[in-house]
């Protein structure tokens, strides 16, 4: 599968989890958008604009859970107001659109065809952990009694003595561009992401 024009080209991680969303096409619940790093441990959301600078960018995704595979298309755009994520399955029907602002709102809606699973507050909690700055994500996991380390092309999160999640980052030194691949323990998945940076 192809990474296609800008219209038609989703996003990440999100879509990364786009195959394993609870499915329904109204709003989320509030229990279903927090951001839930895992069972137990919330993560404390800090503003989109953390990122420190505004992104562009396309990603094919690969999920693995459960012996099951699941391929999709996402596209991410980051601004110090908002965060939105608009994934599409294989076919290009829209399976999830997902938006926080800075407010700290969070807002999910999921295709009515989309297999039960994580919900969207875990995803968005991922998402934050894999590429926000270091500083702004230790003090993100902070309350939630979860600590960082960084190494040289990894990150890992571990609490109550255990991984929760463990990312290894290949390219050129910038987590838009390039191969991610994680695992994430806590919910019982494995991703791979290509993610292209694009050009405004």
């Amino acid at each position: 599968m192809k990474l296609r024009s800008r219209g038609r080209i989703a996003w990440l991680c999100g879509a990364l989890m786009v195959g394993m969303l609870a499915g329904c096409a109204s709003d989320k619940a509030p229990s279903e958008t927090l951001p839930m790093i895992a069972p137990g441990h919330l993560l404390t959301l800090p503003a989109p604009g953390d990122l420190g600078r505004s992104v562009e960018a396309a990603q094919l995704i690969t999920v693995r859970r459960e012996g099951k595979t699941y391929v999709f298309e996402g596209h991410i755009s980051v601004t110090p107001e908002k965060f939105l994520l608009v994934g599409v399955d294989g076919t290009g029907r829209r399976a999830l659109t997902l938006t926080w602002d800075r407010s700290g709102k969070v807002k999910a809606e999921t295709a009515p065809w989309m297999p039960d699973a994580i919900p969207p507050g875990p995803m968005l909690a991922d998402i934050v952990v894999l590429y926000w700055p270091e500083e702004i994500v230790r003090r993100a996991l902070k309350e939630s009694g979860a600590t960082l380390a960084v190494e040289s092309g990894s990150r890992t999160v571990t609490a109550d003595g255990a991984q929760i999640l463990r990312a290894e980052y290949q390219g050129a030194g910038a987590p838009w561009s390039g191969k991610l691949r994680y695992r994430n323990d806590a919910w019982g998945y494995d991703i791979e992401v290509q993610s292209v940076e694009l050009t405004p």
